[in-house]
C-alpha cells in the first residue's frame, strides 16, 4: 500500500516532459527500483533473498534514487524514503540507525542540488519510515523471543510434572511392592511345613495389594482433577471452534481451595458443553470474580449466552448433577434466563481465607 507514494514519479513520467527516451529509461529504472525494494522489505514472507543479493539490492537503491532524481527532477526525491525504509528492514540495528540518517542527509543534498526544499516535506517521512521499520523489526524479534520463552516454560512445567508423578508413584508403590515381595517369599518357604502360617502371609499380601490399589486410585484422581485455569483456556477454544464469539478471562482468582477449584472447573466444562450443543448462541461470556458476602468471601462463576434460553421448567440431568456437586463443596447453583435473551448460569463456592 505504501507504493502509492510513488504517484509523483509516475505522474512525472506520464506528463511526457522528458522525451520518449527519458520516459522509457525512467520507467525502467523505477521498475527495477520497486522490484529491489519489494524483494528487500518482503524477503521474509516468501523465498528469502541470499545475504549477498540483499546487500547488492540495498546498495543499488540509493544509486537509482540519486541518478533518477538528478536526471528527472525533484518529483523523484520520494525514492529516498523507500531507501530509508529498506535500510531499516535489512541492516543490523546499530548500522540501520546511521543508515537512515545518512539516507536523509543524502536526500537533502540532492534536493539542494536540484534547487528544492526537501526538508519541509520529505525529511520527516524519511526519518519516520526508517525508524518505524526498525521498531517493527524489534517488535517481531521480541514476539519471537516471548513465544520461545513460553514454549520453554511449558516444556519445563511438563518435565516437572513428570518428575512429580514419578516421585509420587515411587513413594506410593515402593514400600507396598517391597512388602508384597518379602511376604511372597516368606509364604513360599512356609508353604510345605506350615500351610496355616503361609495362608496368613497370603492374606497379608492381599491386604497390602488392595491398599496399594486404593493409594494409586487416589493419586490418579488427584492428577485427573480438572483445574479452573485450564478449563478457562479450554472453554475459549471450544466456543471459538463452534463459531461462538467468546469472552473468557485468562486466569482464575488466586488462592482458591483445591476442592472448590475443581468444582468450578467441572461446572464450567458442563456449562460450555451445553452452550455449544444446545444453545444456538452467537456470543457467550464467562466471568470469574471474587466477592464479599455476609457468609464470607465467595468465588462466582457466570456463564451467559444469547441463545434459545431455558428449554423448560425442570433442569436437565447435567444441571442437577452440577447442583449436587456444588452443594458438596458448600456452593450454590442458579440458572435461568439471561437479561434480554439467552441463558445464564451462576455458580458460587466459598473462596476460603
Amino acid at each position: 500500500m505504501w507504493l502509492a507514494f510513488l504517484g509523483s514519479p509516475v505522474a512525472d513520467l506520464l506528463r511526457g516532459d522528458h522525451g520518449p527516451l527519458g520516459t522509457g529509461l525512467g520507467a525502467l529504472g523505477l521498475a527495477v527500483f520497486v522490484a529491489a525494494y519489494m524483494g528487500l522489505v518482503m524477503r521474509r514472507t516468501g523465498r528469502p533473498l541470499g545475504r549477498r543479493l540483499a546487500h547488492r539490492c540495498l546498495l543499488a537503491l540509493p544509486v537509482f534514487a540519486v541518478v533518477l532524481s538528478l536526471a528527472l527532477g525533484p518529483d523523484w526525491l520520494v525514492l529516498f524514503v523507500y531507501v530509508s525504509v529498506a535500510c531499516g528492514a535489512v541492516l543490523p540495528l546499530r548500522r540501520s540507525r546511521w543508515a537512515v540518517l545518512a539516507t536523509t542527509v543524502l536526500m537533502v543534498v540532492v534536493g539542494l542540488l536540484l534547487d528544492t526544499d526537501p526538508e519541509y516535506w520529505l525529511v520527516v517521512p524519511s526519518l519516520l519510515g526508517g525508524f518505524s521499520m526498525i521498531g517493527v523489526r524489534e517488535l517481531v524479534r521480541t514476539t519471537q523471543e516471548l513465544r520461545e520463552a513460553r514454549a520453554q516454560v511449558a516444556q519445563l512445567a511438563a518435565n516437572e510434572e513428570r518428575l512429580r508423578l514419578a516421585r509420587d508413584l515411587h513413594d506410593l508403590l515402593g514400600h507396598s511392592l517391597s512388602l508384597i515381595t518379602l511376604k511372597s517369599e516368606l509364604a513360599g518357604r512356609m508353604l510345605p511345613d506350615h500351610p496355616g502360617k503361609a495362608a496368613d502371609q497370603v492374606a497379608d499380601i492381599e491386604k497390602v495389594s488392595r491398599q496399594a490399589l486404593v493409594d494409586v486410585r487416589e493419586a490418579v484422581t488427584g492428577y485427573r482433577r480438572p483445574r479452573l485455569s485450564a478449563e478457562l483456556a479450554g472453554a475459549k477454544a471450544a466456543l471459538t471452534a463452534a463459531g461462538i464469539e467468546a469472552t473468557v478471562p485468562v486466569a482464575a482468582p488466586p488462592g482458591l481451595p483445591e476442592t472448590q477449584d475443581a468444582t468450578l472447573a467441572w461446572t464450567l466444562r458442563e456449562a460450555v458443553t451445553n452452550v455449544v450443543r444446545h444453545s444456538g448462541a452467537r456470543r457467550c461470556a464467562v466471568d470469574v470474580t471474587r466477592r464479599e458476602t455476609l457468609a464470607g468471601p465467595v468465588v462466582e462463576l457466570t456463564v451467559e449466552d444469547d441463545g434459545r434460553g431455558p428449554s423448560g421448567t425442570h433442569p436437565g440431568n447435567g444441571l442437577t448433577g452440577l447442583a449436587e456437586r456444588l452443594a458438596l463443596a458448600g456452593g450454590t447453583l442458579e440458572t435461568g434466563a439471561a437479561r434480554g435473551r439467552g441463558f445464564q448460569l451462576v455458580a458460587r463456592v466459598p473462596a476460603g481465607s
